[in-house]
């Protein structure tokens, strides 16, 4: 993406790069979001050139809309138009805050609607079959150590890379793990989360560690997103699974056996470390058929004609 020129858009782009300084350095929050956030706002300065509008302090709801307008044009779908929308609410609430603005622009402006995105599930069989791992050389085993993890857990991928060795109690089966909002919450291992992560453990040497990153690459630094990503992908294929494997599919199907087999939706919040109970019940599409019985069977007027 081209950025606008420097020194003639400073009145725009200034406020903006302190803004991601600010996510940076105070919000800590993780690099793939300051990279959404950056890429979001400069979008949004090009269209607000495009729009003659000079300065920030000139956007109220009528411009915000009018660069929504545009995104859409540039085909942008309804999805990524609510982020470009949350990631200018977010930038403007910053400059309300720094006295900068009096009040958010974007803030009366509603997100596009979007259709409902359920990502599919790995059912248990698939699952079976992709763990299956049991080559003994030392990626192999950090795969299956990762794999084992991430669907025990219910991990996001962020959160899986930024893991430390030192947040690590294997007696007591726990893992300390940094989520969303620089906030940290604890989570049980499973036993064959346990096993791997041992063995991996037993291996981890021979590839040189850099740091305390508990899972790291072939030169022995912390593994990317991307790699990760990868091995995920080949490990599907390789194991004959019949669909994509990526890390956000396995979360979800974390949550969704949790669910199916629990059906305790508080508690698979506080395990997904998702700060509204809303968002887990969208995430792991709680069936209707469910909630009925739960209404009928627990409300004392539900008795809907039987």
């Amino acid at each position: 993406m081209v950025q606008p020129n420097e020194n003639s858009n400073a009145t725009l782009t200034l406020p903006v790069d302190q803004f991601l300084n600010y996510l940076k350095s105070e919000k800590q929050l993780s690099l793939n979001t300051q990279i959404n956030y950056r890429r979001q706002l400069y979008a949004l300065i090009s269209l607000a050139k495009e729009a003659e509008i000079s300065t920030w302090q000139d956007l109220d709801s009528s411009a915000v809309r009018v660069l929504i307008s545009r995104s859409k044009q540039t085909g942008l779908q309804a999805r990524s138009l609510s982020l470009r929308l949350s990631a200018l609410r977010s930038f403007c609430d910053w400059m309300v805050k720094n006295e900068r603005l009096t009040a958010n622009p974007a803030r009366g402006v509603l997100n596009p609607k979007l259709g409902q995105h359920l990502p599919k599930n790995i059912d248990i069989d698939e699952i079976n079959k992709l763990l299956d791992i049991n080559y003994n050389d030392p990626l192999s085993v950090r795969d299956r150590a990762m794999l084992e993890i991430m669907y025990g857990s219910g991990l996001r991928l962020s959160e899986l890379v930024s893991l430390d060795c030192r947040k690590l109690n294997l007696t007591d089966g726990e893992i300390r793990v940094m989520g969303k909002g620089n906030k940290e919450r604890k989570l049980p291992l499973g036993r064959e989360s346990i096993k791997w992560i041992k063995h991996w453990l037993s291996m981890r040497d021979c590839l040189v560690p850099q740091d305390d990153a508990l899972f790291i690459s072939k030169l022995g630094r912390r593994i990317s997103p991307r790699n990760v990503e990868k091995r995920f992908a080949q490990w599907g294929v390789k194991q004959g699974l019949s669909s994509h494997v990526h890390p956000h599919k396995l979360r979800h199907s974390f949550a969704t056996h949790m669910l199916e087999s629990s059906r305790d939706l508080r508690a698979v919040q506080e395990l997904l470390g998702h700060a509204d109970l809303s968002t887990t019940q969208v995430y792991t599409h709680l069936d209707f058929s469910h909630l009925s019985e739960v209404y009928d069977s627990a409300h004392p007027r539900a008795k809907r004609g039987k």
